[in-house]
This record gives structure tokens, sequence and C-alpha cells, in this order.
């Protein structure tokens, strides 16, 4: 497979145009694109360069010229689409939250192996330099055993109550759209948690506007956060080990840079790179990697993208968020 791979975009919102121009600054072939309308595809289609432009999903994952599909719907439409692709025989990257709920994720992973296709969470963060440098500090010990890891999401996004956020028909909510990022950091770096208490404020559409987390994971570990779409933050993070501490600089979840501290409080490494773009090729470039060799993720193994939804399923159930059509 030596020939470029070729992605086709689905949905076209906002997510979707920053996510295509990172992957044409990384010199990846976008090849397509499908929408809902013929209009919003053509259009998105001539904004970007893009050869060929679907007026549905189901035109887009039936083109011989796509090898890869890159989900943008929202929340409620990833795990129907992620399928569509899947049965297309296409590769999958959806974006986070991986599906609405775990029963959906777990149908779309066994789907993808049974089709023998490659399926990954749009998780983004994970495959910064930053995030990849702070996995090596890690795993030398350089701050030791790892005892709690802390970060915060909070940013003021639209009021409007149709808005994707505040609304349940579409997965709204601080949890699934911003409270995913400090989970799925906790669960990479502490594992699955074994206890996990989540605490709530609604806002007035009846989402949670804000939601603060505690989980303690495998060998007393503890994972901290607190999640908001109505009240920015600093957005900073910090990962505290027996020897020292990590401190991520905001914003965590972006490219970013952090300091490396001892026991006694020295900086012993900082670690800073610029990354062209807003880096969301970087996840791409892993998709395509694994498809070349014809194996999951390890970075963010489809399983644990499972594991992450039934997190958050409970969370939902503590703080009573059920979304319709559940």
């Amino acid at each position: 497979m030596d020939k470029p791979l070729r992605w086709g975009i689905l949905a076209t919102g906002g997510i979707a145009e920053t996510f295509t121009r990172d992957l044409q600054i990384a010199g990846l072939h976008v090849q397509a694109v499908g929408s809902r309308t013929q209009d919003s595809a053509q259009a998105f289609a001539a904004r970007l360069g893009i050869p060929t432009a679907h007026g549905s999903y189901a035109a887009l994952v039936a083109d011989p010229q796509v090898d890869l599909v890159y989900i943008a719907t929202p929340h409620p439409q990833h795990a129907d689409a992620a399928l569509l692709a899947i049965e297309a025989g296409k590769h999958v990257l959806v974006e986070k939250p991986f599906t609405l709920n775990a029963g959906q994720a777990v149908q779309v992973v066994a789907r993808a192996r049974a089709r023998g296709v490659i399926v990954m969470e749009a998780m983004w963060t994970r495959f910064l330099p930053h995030m990849v440098r702070l996995r090596e500090v890690i795993a030398a010990g350089t701050i030791g055993a790892l005892r709690s890891v802390v970060a915060e999401h909070r940013q003021q996004m639209p009021t409007d109550p149709a808005h994707r956020a505040n609304a349940p028909a579409l997965g709204g909510g601080a949890l699934l759209d911003l409270g995913v990022y400090p989970v799925s950091f906790a669960v990479d770096l502490l594992g699955e948690p074994v206890e996990i208490t989540a605490r709530a404020r609604m806002s007035a559409t009846g989402v949670d506007a804000e939601i603060a987390t505690i989980m303690r994971h495998a060998h007393g570990a503890l994972s901290t956060s607190v999640s908001a779409l109505d009240a920015a933050g600093t957005n900073s993070a910090v990962v505290y080990g027996a020897r020292g501490r990590i401190v991520i600089d905001p914003l965590w979840f972006t490219p970013t840079s952090f300091s490396v501290y001892n026991a006694s409080g020295g900086c012993i490494e900082r670690f800073e790179q610029a990354v062209p773009g807003h880096g969301m090729q970087y996840q791409a470039i892993e998709l395509e990697a694994l498809v070349r060799a014809g194996r999951e993720s390890q970075r963010m193994p489809p399983t644990q993208s499972v594991q992450i939804m039934r997190v958050l399923d409970q969370m939902r159930a503590q703080i009573g968020l059920v979304y319709p059509g559940e």
C-alpha cells in the first residue's frame, strides 16, 4: 500500500473543516466530502479544494475513491455513521466521544473487527507531541509511581438552547463535549477506574452545564476533573507522581508545553514544540499507519474507547442525564 490513502469527510461542520485543513497541511489526501445536502457538500468542497462532493453520507461511503472516513456529525449520529462506513468496507476515525453510550461503542468495535477494517476514536490530544513526550517521561520513571491526575476543561460555549452543546437531543452537556477529555486522559495514564463519583450543575435545557468527577483507579491512584460549558477556565493539568510532577500548560488538551519537576520542586525538563495548524493531523497519520500495518491502535485502542464510554455512562447515570431515545 505505497499509494496515498484517500480520506472522505463525513459532515461539514466547524470541526470537519479544521480537521480537513490540518490533513492538507500535513500533505494527506482528502478526496471527498459528504453532507446531508448537495449544496452543503459542494460549498465545503469548493472552500477547501476537495475533488468530490456527495449529497448524502451513503454516497460518500460508497465512493470507491475513498479509503478512510472521518466522522464529524453530532454525538448521537456517530454510531450510525460509523456503522454505515464500516459496512462499506471503509476504515473509520470517529470524533470523540466515540459514541453516545457504551452499547453503541461495543457494536461499532465488533462490526469493524468482523468487517476487517480499522476503527479509532479521534481523541486528538493523545497524538500530540507533548502527550507523546509526557508518556515517555512517565514510562522512564522520572516522577515515580503515579499518584493522581488533575485536569480542567472549562469553556464559554454558545448559550443558544438549540446549540448542540445545550440540546439533549444532540447529546449536549459538558461531560460528552468537554469532560471526555480529562476522563480519557485519566484512563490513558491510570487505567480504567474502579470507583466513580460525579456531581453536576444542570442547565435550563436539562443537560449538565458543569460536572465534577472523582475516580479511583488501580493501586489507589486518583483522578479529578471539572468541566463546564458556561464558564471559561485556565484549562491546565497536573500529573502527580511519588517523586515529582508534570505541569501541562494551558490549554493542556491542545498543542502546548509542559514542565517536569522533581520532589524538591526543581524543574528538570521543559518541553516545547511548535505544531503546524491545530494539530489534528497526528491522529490521521496514526490511522493511516495502522491501516498499512493492519492493526488496531495501541495509543487509542477501541477497547479503551468502550471503557471510556462505560465511565461516561456511569457518570450520566449518577447525575440523572438521559438522552432522548436511549
